[in-house]
């Protein structure tokens, strides 16, 4: 049987060309980045070059470029160290309610460190709007984080709107591109943001390694401390490997970003339609053009989605409920809630990403088991027999 991996938005696979401009830095180029020799000094070179490369992709000056462990190491770093860099200035945080747990989670702790949250609300079609943005930025605001592409449903923000307003106000703008970053064109400048949070392995580069820009003139404070590595910054010997692979999985990314974000797209409708045309009571959540091209969020009335995620695996098909980050636990998704599903159709909603290795045959193998899957487990279904009897439709 063969597998299907319609998961990467929880990861993807490193591509092997990336491996290969890796492989020299574990063993032949392995100095410490830190070391004045010549061993320390080759894979300077190496860490410099990356920083270069992932800059110009971005639009970005190569030291704007700060390596870190990750994403949620760079949205910790961004939020934290933009919130207690300006804490004299104000205490005021504007985010949304649909943001990845690393930014809402941060902003949680932040709270209890004395700083004002304000989570702003999202429509149906989970997309924020700028003039509310614009209505809760008082005097004492000196952050705003909005996502650029949400992880679960797609919807893709008005980020370069957004921007103009933190601008004209002189606010700290920061957002998570994690998902967007080598699907969709990110120019930091087109943007307008200070701050941008990237993470290798979301663009089939290695895992444990990522990016936050930050813009010049930035204030920010440090969080990890010890040597003066990224201009002290963000203490810690470089990952030289990873930081290699990151640039690596970025040019290559963008190299074929406009040819494979047209055919994740059409793979992307053919699966909604083919899902949506098969099944009863099955709707898509997000925006239905203003989403990234290789996101389908679907819901499944009446079934719990952790049920069709096992059935899926047994047929060889990886899929996802959510966020990979959340996946242990049993609430709904907070992003599924603030689009106003019901608690009920929200469990029953499960996220398709497409990526590099997806083909035809995938979607509709896809397509010709799922309705054989539903149909079983709604016959078991208090809530089906209910909406048979009684003609409801949730919502």
């Amino acid at each position: 049987m063969k597998r299907i991996y319609l998961d990467y938005a929880a990861t993807t696979p490193a591509d092997p060309r990336v491996i290969d401009e890796m492989l020299p830095f574990f063993t032949e180029h392995f100095g410490n980045p830190s070391s004045v020799h010549s061993f320390g000094q080759e894979t300077k070179s190496a860490v410099e070059a990356a920083r270069e490369t992932v800059s110009g992709l971005l639009g970005a000056a190569p030291d704007e470029i700060v390596f870190v462990s990750g994403a949620t190491e760079a949205n910790n770093t961004a939020l934290k160290g933009t919130a207690f860099a300006k804490r004299d200035k104000g205490n005021h945080i504007i985010t949304s309610a649909i943001e990845h747990h690393s930014v809402s989670e941060t902003v949680a702790a932040l709270k209890k460190e004395g700083f004002r949250i304000t989570n702003l609300p999202v429509d149906r079609y989970g997309m924020v709007d700028p003039d509310d943005v614009k209505k809760a930025i008082d005097e004492k605001t000196i952050l705003i984080s909005i996502m650029h592409a949400n992880n679960e449903i797609g919807t893709i923000q008005p980020i370069a709107e957004i921007g103009k307003i933190a601008r004209e106000r002189s606010i700290t703008f920061h957002t998570d591109a994690v998902q967007s970053l080598g699907h969709i064109p990110v120019n930091v400048d087109d943007l307008d943001v200070d701050l941008l949070s990237g993470s290798s392995h979301k663009f089939y580069g290695p895992k444990g390694v990522g990016f936050l820009y930050v813009r010049k003139g930035t204030k920010l404070t440090a969080l990890l401390f010890g040597g003066d590595q990224e201009k002290r910054r963000r203490a810690g010997t470089h990952n030289t490997p990873g930081i290699v692979g990151t640039a690596a999985a970025a040019r290559i990314a963008h190299e074929s970003m406009a040819e494979e974000s047209v055919r994740e797209a059409v793979l992307r409708d053919r699966l909604i339609k083919g899902i949506t045309g098969a099944v009863q009571d099955a709707s898509l959540n997000g925006h239905p053009t203003m989403r990234l091209p290789n996101n389908a969020n679907i819901s499944f009335h009446f079934i719990e989605g952790e049920s069709i995620l096992l059935s899926l695996d047994m047929e060889g098909i990886a899929a996802s409920s959510g966020s990979a980050c959340t996946s242990s636990t049993l609430e709904p998704s907070h992003v599924l809630l603030a689009i106003g599903l019901s608690h009920e159709v929200a469990h029953g909603s499960i996220r398709f990403s497409l990526g590099r290795w997806t083909t035809d045959e995938d979607v509709a193998r896809v397509i010709e088991v799922l309705p054989g899957i539903v149909s079983r487990l709604r016959v078991m279904s208090p809530l089906f027999a209910e909406r048979t009897s009684h003609g409801i439709v949730q919502r």
